[in-house]
């Protein structure tokens, strides 16, 4: 398997909220959402994301110095804690919305009466450490284009259903709408990730020696690799193969393969009450004081800390 498909694969995200949302030229917003706003519901994310379908209509969008157009089927999502500033036309005094989405439906008639412009938009939470080797490499938000095919119409019903259920909170809705979230959100970074120039991982992920290490690192992410094993599997010497990884990755093979099994060790400490001397030694160390100081360096805490600090959010 691909390095690509098992960063995707462990894309598990939390939980999600489907709204939608219609505004009229001219229009205006800014919001600045982040995870304090939705912390109460999605208690074991690291991370949310903010995503707005264009469903029918247009808008402009601007972050930071960043500005473009999105048109009908295009997909915005926001990776960050960012200030949205969006609308028929940016130049105008902006509405401010509240950063949560509250259950129930909404009904928005924001606007001067104009053209209209209508959303599905939402929230997911997510494990954004699992995810850092491609969120590194995105921008703040993307703005994913209306794809070809049955891929737009399928992106719709995904939408429509999720809608549905957010509205109803039926039971076992809440798995429902975190495994549509992630269809939806799997598709759309592939399709992005395809777009994208060779750049940094995704270059890796492209090159013939360098994907074929990064989908054995994640493949195996506990077995014993070495620099000699790797370049071995790859069929190229020792020093050709670090060299060149350590490029088109941007960091040596040995120091990716530490974030990662970090990363993976993070969302076992968060996830379960394994014992932290295991998740050491399947992690690659010798000691829970070395792993305490690796994981203090890649996390800001030590492991005990960042599994007590996850189950101060689990309501109970």
């Amino acid at each position: 398997m691909d390095a690509l498909s098992e960063i995707l694969k462990s894309v598990r995200l939390d939980g999600a909220v489907y709204k939608d949302a219609e505004f009229t030229a001219p229009w205006c917003i800014h919001a600045r959402h982040g995870l304090d706003a939705v912390r109460a519901r999605l208690p074991r994310a690291e991370s949310v994301l903010f995503f707005h379908f264009v469903a029918e209509g247009s808008c402009r969008m601007r972050v930071g110095d960043h500005e473009e157009v999105a048109r009908a089927g295009d997909l915005i999502v926001f990776l960050q804690d960012e200030h949205q500033l969006m609308g028929s036309d940016l130049n105008l005094p902006p509405t401010e919305v509240e950063p949560t989405v509250p259950p129930g439906p909404v009904n928005t008639t924001l606007g001067g009466g104009g053209d209209r412009t209508r959303f599905v938009c939402g929230y997911m939470g997510y494990n954004r450490s699992l995810c850092r080797p491609l969120f590194d490499v995105l921008p703040r938000a993307l703005r994913i284009p209306k794809g070809e095919g049955p891929a737009p119409y399928l992106l719709g019903e995904l939408l429509q259903t999720g809608l549905r259920e957010s509205a109803d909170s039926r039971p076992g809705g809440a798995s429902l709408l975190a495994k549509l979230a992630e269809l939806m959100f799997v598709d759309a970074l592939r399709r992005y990730v395809d777009a994208l120039p060779s750049k940094g991982w995704i270059a890796g992920l492209r090159d013939p020696y360098a994907g074929r290490a990064l989908a054995l690192i994640h493949g195996e992410p506990d077995r014993a690799w070495t620099v000699d094993t790797l370049a071995h599997q790859v069929a190229l010497s020792r020093s050709a193969f670090a060299e060149h990884f350590s490029q088109l990755v941007g960091e040596p093979p040995m120091q990716y393969l530490m974030r990662w099994r970090l990363a993976l060790a993070a969302q076992a400490l968060r996830s379960g009450s394994e014992a932290i001397t295991r998740i050491a030694e399947r992690s690659g160390y010798d000691s829970d004081a070395a792993f305490s100081r690796a994981f203090k360096r890649e996390f800001g805490m030590p492991p005990a800390a960042w599994r007590k600090e996850s189950l101060k959010t689990v309501p109970g």
